[in-house]
């Protein structure tokens, strides 16, 4: 009997133990969340990729610095991607990438490139236009409000940083 109930409680902890380990039973939010950030991607590549992709579109490249690790990173990417205003936007103006920052794999060599956004914390977002030029680093804690990311900031930032926004002529007098 001893013996039984020594087996019984081994498998209980042996299944607890594998549902803490990001998905292997999964919930909605960590099948989400454990697909954002890839700490064995080839940032580098990515990135150039997503230029390619934005130059045949005409979008800029919106660049997502952050970990799985960090819950402000979830967090902003959940507002995005659930709130339909937003992920539409985005999605018509940006190509995104979610870069990897994380004890596994800090991209040194890159964040240095792209001018050590990290100093902002996590996360910080950089756009870059069609051509790969990095137009701008945004601190995210400037697109925070109260206890989370206010979506009338974030649409800000991002209408502010649109392809549309940066093309001159978007900004010449209409003449009839």
């Amino acid at each position: 009997m001893k013996k039984l109930l020594f087996i019984v409680a081994f498998i209980t902890i042996g299944l607890a133990a594998h549902a803490q380990i990001p998905g292997t039973t999964p919930t909605v939010k960590q099948t989400d969340t454990a697909k954002l950030y890839h700490p064995n991607a080839n940032a580098k590549a990515d990135i150039a990729n997503a230029v390619k992709q934005a130059a045949a579109q005409h979008k800029n490249v919106l660049l997502q610095i952050g970990g799985n690790w960090c819950i402000w990173c979830i967090r902003f990417n959940d507002l995005v991607v659930h709130d339909p205003e937003l992920d539409k936007y985005v999605r018509a103006n940006y190509v995104i990438v979610h870069v990897n920052y994380s004890k596994e794999n800090e991209n040194e060599a890159l964040l240095a490139e792209l001018g050590y956004p990290q100093r902002f914390g996590f996360p910080v977002f950089i756009v870059l236009d069609d051509k790969g030029t990095r137009l701008h680093t945004q601190n995210s804690g400037y697109l925070e409000e109260g206890k989370g990311h206010s979506k009338e900031k974030v649409m800000e930032f991002f209408k502010n940083w649109s392809p549309e926004a940066l093309d001159p002529k978007s900004y010449e007098k209409k003449t009839k």
